[in-house]
């Protein structure tokens, strides 16, 4: 099963090296990882991507809680919670393949952020199946790059990863 586990944790140099080191270590596989500060200078936040049985997230929890870097986690995954990803996408647009790019982009409620005789490139944010989507919907063709930030994660309500 998939998990978005939520870290705070102290901002300092190799404290990112040791949770990715945690993992490998293990034999854990990370799918996406995302790190960031917060409002407060001396912490960030980091989001984690993995997949693994109820068993092994709980092996991985623990693990992440012994490193002295980390401050506090919750595994979104649990309860209800917002995601979102963020994609960039290069897209040939010359002829008449401009004119469906840009339709598709209005469909999706993207934004087209740069512009060439050539091509296009687009931004979009949405969960990953929205993404997926857009990218399905695309010719293969007329796909020449693509970027994803991973998801990050929030959960609902008024409680909040804080310390």
């Amino acid at each position: 099963m998939r998990h978005i586990i939520s870290i705070l944790m102290e901002n300092e140099s190799g404290a990112l090296s040791r949770v990715a080191g945690l993992f490998s270590a293990r034999g854990y596989n990370i799918e996406s990882l995302t790190v960031a500060p917060t409002e407060d200078p001396t912490l960030s936040r980091m989001t984690l991507v993995t997949r693994g049985s109820d068993e092994i997230i709980e092996q991985i929890t623990k693990q992440l809680h012994k490193l002295i870097e980390v401050v506090k986690l919750v595994d979104l995954s649990e309860g209800a919670h917002i995601e979102r990803e963020m994609m960039l996408i290069k897209v040939k647009a010359v002829g008449g393949h401009r004119e469906e790019v840009k339709r598709l982009v209005e469909i999706f409620r993207a934004n087209i952020i740069d512009v060439t005789d050539t091509s296009y490139i687009v931004e979009m944010t949405g969960d990953g199946d929205k993404l997926d989507a857009f990218i399905k919907a695309v010719h293969e063709d007329l796909i020449v790059e693509t970027v994803r930030t991973g998801p990050s994660g929030i959960a609902r309500g008024a409680k909040g990863l804080a310390i």
